[in-house]
This record gives structure tokens, C-alpha cells and sequence, in this order.
């Protein structure tokens, strides 16, 4: 394995953490003004993420850093073509962090009823988003020989990326209800697991719309592995229902984050070796090689990789065990 095929691995990986962790973050943040009753209710859902959301974006950053360093003329391609989507994607999240922040510092009802409010604007947006940008990566957008985007934004808007879309935003919506069963006690942790079974019985046909579109308008199954693991991905979803159905809802969340996993693992997996095709001509698609920066730069990128990424995993994991506990209205901070 040459080191152009390992960056693109732990890329994917890194997209992968971010999608599971960041998932139920943006779940939690799309159901908080439905499942929280009041404003008490919807400080303890608040609090179930508190701890974690910056922590969870983190895994963001460091993807984005490293397609920068690994693969310049991928993140240059994907960032100017894909700028007004990712622009939102930023301002979605940066509305998300100030209210986490800011909604409890009035006790006034109308400014925490607001804070509430960009709490799920943001959530919605990027959980739409992101899933609107990988099947786009998968379908194709215009590129040109020079490996420039010559595209608009609403070349980036298609039925397929919509269900795309549609598919992320339930999906961790789903995700986020799940681990909300887990973090709440009572009638509060009842309510999340009723609405996990009720979203999940849309989420599923969804998805599945999802797969036979990507049949049809991606080269995706081509790789026999990646449409195996697209086709795991649905099955992980069902059982997840099942699971939560028969009161296991740790089983259920955990099922439901290799439903996560696996899609972003088939869609990295479909790419290969490719990192952004072009819908004008598949020659002039980006790759791992093509795009990505000299042999010594990645070397030392790896050497570093290997001391810092095990680090940053044990301290993260260290924070989940210290808040590991069921979130009750004693233990409000934010």
C-alpha cells in the first residue's frame, strides 16, 4: 500500500468519525424543539451533546487539513466548486456553536425560544448538506481538463442529490433520538425512543430509494465491494429498528452508527481511485495521484499522523467515559 492509498483511507475514516459523532449532534439539534416540551426539557436535551459538539467537529477540521496537505488539487476543486454549499455548511455550524453558547445566558423566553430555533436551523442545514455533497461526489460534477469546477450551485441539485440529502438528515436524525434513549431517563428518554421507531420507519424507504438511484446514475456498483457495503449499510438500518423496538437501545445506536460507517465506507469505496469524477469526461476526474502532493510530504504527514491520531483518540474517548452518564434536569449546564 502506497502512502496515496493510505491518506485516502484515513480520510475516509475521518469523514466516517465525523459523520457518526457529528451525526447525533445534528439529531439532537433537529428534534429539540419537538421532543423538548419546555424550556427545562430542552436544557437537559441540550446537555446530552454539550460536552462533545465542538470535540465531535474536530474530526471535521482535521479531515479538511488533510485532504488540504494530502491532495491539494482535491480540497482546492471541491472548496472553490462546492463554496456557496460549504459556505453554508460553516455559517449552519457557527449557528449552532453560538447557541449552544448563548441560549441560556437570558432567562428571557423569547431569547431562548430563538436560540432554540437556530439550534435546529443549524443542525438541519448541515445534516441536508452534507448529505446534498457526498452523493455528489459520487454522481459527478463539471470538471474540466484543468481540473477546475465550471459549474453553478444548482448543478449541485439534483433528485438525486436530494435523496441524498433526505437520507442523511434522517438517518441522523434517527441516530440522534437513539442516543438521546440513551442519555435521558424517564419520559424524556420514552419520547426519544418512540420518535427513533417513527423516523426510522421513513428513513427506511429513503435509503433504499437511494440505493437503486446510485444503481442507475453512479458507477458506484461497479465495485462489487462497495455495493455489498452500500446494500449492509440498509440491512444495519433495519435492524437498528428492530433493536430499538425491542428496547435496546444501546444495541440500536450502535447498529445505527455502522449504518453510518458503512454508507460513507461505499461511497469512499466507489470512488476509488478517484477523488472527484468528472461528469464531462472521466479522464479528466481527480485521483488520488493526480491530485495529491509529493511522496515527501506525505511521508512526513504519515509519521506524524502516527503519533498525534492515537493521542487525540484515547483524550476524546477519555471524555466521552467521564460524561458517559444519563443526562437528568440536576445536571444542567448549558
Amino acid at each position: 500500500m502506497d502512502l496515496n492509498i493510505l491518506w485516502f483511507i484515513l480520510i475516509t475514516v475521518l469523514f466516517a468519525g465525523f459523520f457518526f459523532l457529528e451525526g447525533f449532534d445534528f439529531g439532537v439539534g433537529i428534534l429539540l424543539p419537538f421532543l423538548g416540551k419546555n424550556d427545562q426539557e430542552r436544557r437537559v436535551l441540550i446537555n446530552t451533546i454539550g460536552p462533545h459538539w465542538d470535540g465531535n467537529e474536530v474530526w471535521l477540521i482535521t479531515a479538511g487539513g488533510a485532504m488540504f496537505a494530502a491532495f491539494p488539487n482535491w480540497y482546492s476543486t471541491l472548496f472553490s466548486g462546492f463554496f456557496l454549499a460549504l459556505f453554508l455548511v460553516l455559517v449552519s455550524l457557527i449557528i449552532r456553536g453560538v447557541a449552544f453558547e448563548f441560549r441560556s445566558s437570558d432567562s428571557n423566553p423569547l431569547w431562548r425560544n430563538t436560540w432554540d430555533w437556530m439550534i435546529f436551523t443549524g443542525s438541519f442545514l448541515s445534516a441536508v448538506l452534507w448529505g446534498v455533497a457526498v452523493t455528489n461526489l459520487v454522481k459527478g460534477v463539471p470538471i474540466d481538463a484543468k481540473m477546475q469546477y465550471v459549474g453553478t450551485f444548482f448543478d449541485l441539485l439534483s433528485p438525486y442529490t436530494i435523496v441524498g440529502g433526505l437520507t442523511t438528515l434522517l438517518v441522523f436524525m434517527f441516530h440522534g433520538a437513539l442516543f438521546l434513549s440513551l442519555k435521558t431517563t424517564g419520559e424524556m428518554a420514552e419520547r426519544a425512543s418512540k420518535a427513533a421507531q417513527s423516523i426510522a420507519l421513513v428513513a427506511i424507504p429513503v435509503v433504499l430509494l437511494l440505493a437503486v438511484l446510485t444503481y442507475f446514475q453512479t458507477d458506484l456498483f461497479a465495485s462489487f465491494g462497495a455495493g455489498i457495503t452500500l446494500i449492509c449499510s440498509g440491512a444495519a438500518l433495519i435492524l437498528a429498528l428492530l433493536l430499538i423496538r425491542s428496547r435496546k437501545a444501546g444495541w440500536a445506536f450502535i447498529i445505527n452508527g455502522l449504518t453510518i460507517l458503512l454508507f460513507t465506507a461505499s461511497l469512499f469505496w466507489g470512488l476509488f481511485p478517484r477523488v472527484m469524477i468528472s461528469s464531462l469526461n472521466i479522464n479528466w476526474s481527480l485521483t488520488i495521484y493526480n491530485a495529491s502532493s509529493s511522496p515527501y510530504t506525505l511521508k512526513i504527514m504519515t509519521i506524524i499522523a502516527l503519533i498525534m491520531v492515537p493521542i487525540v483518540l484515547l483524550y476524546q474517548g477519555w471524555t466521552y467515559w467521564v460524561f458517559r452518564k444519563r443526562i437528568t434536569q440536576k445536571d444542567l449546564h448549558y
